[in-house]
């Protein structure tokens, strides 16, 4: 990594990491705000689906906005936004007894700041250096803050709780105010080569991409939203039954919580270094990764031991920290510069839509059995195993973006 770009990883590491903390903070107080506000679990689980839902409808225009006018310009006002997200559900909660739909607005408003933010740290990554090995690298450590913000989102979350609910809320403004300040002074974007590409060309040539290169782009997509979609159903699962069922509370409950995402994040971050430029590891690396994620939700639905639980979901957590920087590395260096916001946000977009999709539908399916939940889960995995496969087809040291 160059040495005179540090700072500017720095910054650009704070937005997931903030962003992260932002909306997995609150998983492991769900329990306790159903609690305060006398809501159901499906209500709750709302409150990280709404977040996510107006992100992915956002995400799109925002990776078009990062191609038209810059990264940075796109990135700053969004983190802006979030913060007034953040600051209108936590002064909502501490205001007001019957707060529930206002912190819903709040989270709503977070979305809209959310979609232009982790989704073009992405395509900048590949803007930064035009080495595959060293965009791998960036994007392992990008992925590292992600899955970092993960492992102590619960904690912290779990922590300011102790303080008042509403305390996770109020935080999420000052964290953005953070990376805002590391953004704005320390990031040096690269400066444009070419004259931005008019909208009707830029759709056009969208459509060229997906229609020469759609089989590897929607494989990944799917992928990608499948491993979110397995993440937060089973991070708000586990979050629910230690309080209904070991009444497991507090950090001790964090602490728990941030198992499996830690070594998440160390796989990440591995697999991120080890890949460097050989596209056809990658493949297989995914693969793996998909596989073992599919064998251990598949071991998990046969015991309730919170033991086998925790373990199997140490070892799930792996299977998707070696997916994860594969997929990141594929997306951004699998198209020209000046579509990658785009394509890079489409990505995004389907992460988000995994993570909004988890802890409602994981809500309902708990309902009717241990076993059922997580059979149909491993049943979704092995369909993530079957697009690694069959549909990722590089050769080594070869851009699929460049195979028709």
């Amino acid at each position: 990594m160059e040495e005179k770009k540090k700072l500017d990883l720095v910054s650009i590491a704070s937005v997931p990491l903030v962003m992260t903390l932002g909306n997995s903070m609150l998983i492991p107080i769900l329990p306790v705000i159903e609690n305060k506000l006398k809501i159901t679990a499906f209500q709750s689980s709302l409150i990280i689906t709404v977040y996510s839902m107006i992100a992915i409808i956002l995400i799109p225009f925002a990776g078009y906005l990062s191609d038209r006018f810059g990264r940075k310009k796109v990135i700053i006002p969004s983190l802006i936004i979030t913060a007034i997200g953040g600051l209108i559900s936590g002064l909502a909660a501490m205001l007001f007894e019957q707060s529930y739909l206002l912190i819903l607005l709040g989270r709503f408003i977070q979305g809209i700041g959310a979609s232009g933010t982790f989704p073009v740290v992405l395509p900048l990554i590949g803007d930064m250096f035009k080495e595959d090995r060293k965009v791998s690298s960036g994007l392992g450590l990008v992925e590292t803050s992600n899955t970092v913000g993960k492992v102590l989102s619960p904690i912290i979350g779990a922590a300011l709780a102790l303080i008042t609910w509403y305390t996770p809320l109020l935080a999420i403004p000052v964290f953005c105010l953070v990376s805002l300040v590391l953004v704005f002074f320390l990031l040096k974007v690269p400066k444009q080569q070419e004259e931005p590409v008019p909208l009707r060309t830029f759709f056009k040539n969208i459509k060229e991409i997906f229609a020469k290169k759609g089989r590897w782009l929607y494989a990944i997509f799917i992928i990608g939203c499948i491993l979110m979609y397995v993440l937060f159903g089973v991070l708000f699962y586990l979050s629910t039954i230690l309080e209904e069922n070991y009444q497991i509370e507090g950090i001790l409950k964090g602490l728990i919580l941030a198992i499996p995402l830690l070594t998440l994040s160390l796989a990440s971050y591995i697999t991120g270094k080890k890949i460097g430029e050989n596209k056809l590891l990658m493949k297989w690396v995914t693969f793996s990764g998909c596989l073992l994620l599919t064998c251990t939700i598949f071991a998990i639905s046969f015991s309730e031991s919170i033991y086998l639980l925790v373990g199997g979901l140490i070892f799930s957590g792996i299977g998707i920290g070696m997916a994860l920087p594969c997929l990141d590395t594929f997306i951004t260096g699998g198209v020209k510069k000046e579509e990658r916001g785009t394509v890079s946000s489409i990505y995004s977009s389907m992460r988000f839509i995994g993570v909004a999709l988890g802890p409602p539908l994981f809500a309902m399916i708990m309902k009717y059995s241990h076993q059922t939940l997580f059979l149909t889960t491993a049943a979704i995995c092995i369909i993530a195993s079957g697009f690694a496969l069959i549909s990722i087809k590089p050769k080594r040291n070869y851009n699929p973006a460049l195979s028709e």
